[in-house]
């Protein structure tokens, strides 16, 4: 039976990405100490890293999980923090919008705001802003990644060169206080020259990315003008990124 839990508890971090105390203590019906073995077991074989009130996923056994799983997880968290990046956004603004479930989810918060000009490298995004009036859809081209439908690569960084944003939403893979981090090579660096481009740049993170670090570096956090996550985000995560220069905005 332990190791049939400690299994399941191995698939379920690495879809969620994340995982709460409360919540294995609730799944399998066991005590916080029986919790806190498990877990540290699972560190030990590294499978996972504790944090206050759970673990998160060790992303040196875990690549990014594809589209259909990130969609589906966190969906509430997102939804809010889409919610709240979307009011950011001002009638005339030219903004950047890049890749990410929790980005995408902006459009819907997107469709009263007036005339906008939006850039974006992620073909789904692009298809639901085309439905809002008085937005005018910029791609920059590149190679399609499948699955994801992203575009990337040498001709999308270089058309980005050539165009100012007002606000920069980014998605991103982790961020700590040291710095934001994605998986994709390419659409890190398309992130690192949107950040660098923009009057205003936001990283769109929900509670499973505080703390954590993936492959690609992005940019430090002080270059970061505000991260938007929600209220299960890791209270001490939250606060060293905040001491590290960026504002912290907590969606509810």
């Amino acid at each position: 039976m332990k190791l049939e839990r400690r299994s399941q508890i191995t698939d379920l971090i690495k879809q969620q990405r994340t995982v709460k105390n409360e919540e294995l203590m609730s799944r399998f019906g066991i005590s916080i100490e029986t919790v806190r073995r498990d877990l540290d077991y699972l560190e030990q074989q590294g499978v996972l890293r504790k944090v206050y009130g759970g673990a998160v996923v060790n992303l040196s056994l875990n690549s990014e999980p594809e589209y259909a799983s990130r969609s589906q997880i966190h969906f509430q968290q997102k939804d809010a923090i889409a919610k709240e990046a979307a009011r950011l956004i001002k009638a005339g603004d030219t903004v950047y919008l890049g890749v990410g479930t929790t980005v995408q989810a902006m459009v819907q918060y997107m469709h009263n705001i007036g005339p906008i000009t939006v850039f974006t490298n992620a073909m789904r995004t692009a298809v639901e802003l085309s439905e809002i009036p008085d937005c005018t859809v910029v791609l920059p081209g590149g190679t399609l990644r499948p699955k994801e439908l992203t575009l990337s690569g040498f001709p999308s960084e270089e058309n980005l060169t050539h165009f100012n944003f007002d606000k920069a939403f980014i998605g991103i893979g982790g961020i700590t206080e040291e710095g934001i981090t994605d998986f994709h090579i390419g659409e890190a660096q398309l992130h690192r020259q949107a950040i660098l481009n923009a009057r205003q740049s936001i990283a769109l993170a929900d509670s499973s990315k505080i703390g954590v670090r993936a492959m690609n570096n992005v940019c430090k956090t002080d270059q970061i003008s505000v991260v938007i996550t929600d209220n299960d985000a890791h209270k001490p995560s939250v606060k060293a990124i905040q001491k590290a220069g960026a504002q912290v905005i907590i969606a509810k």
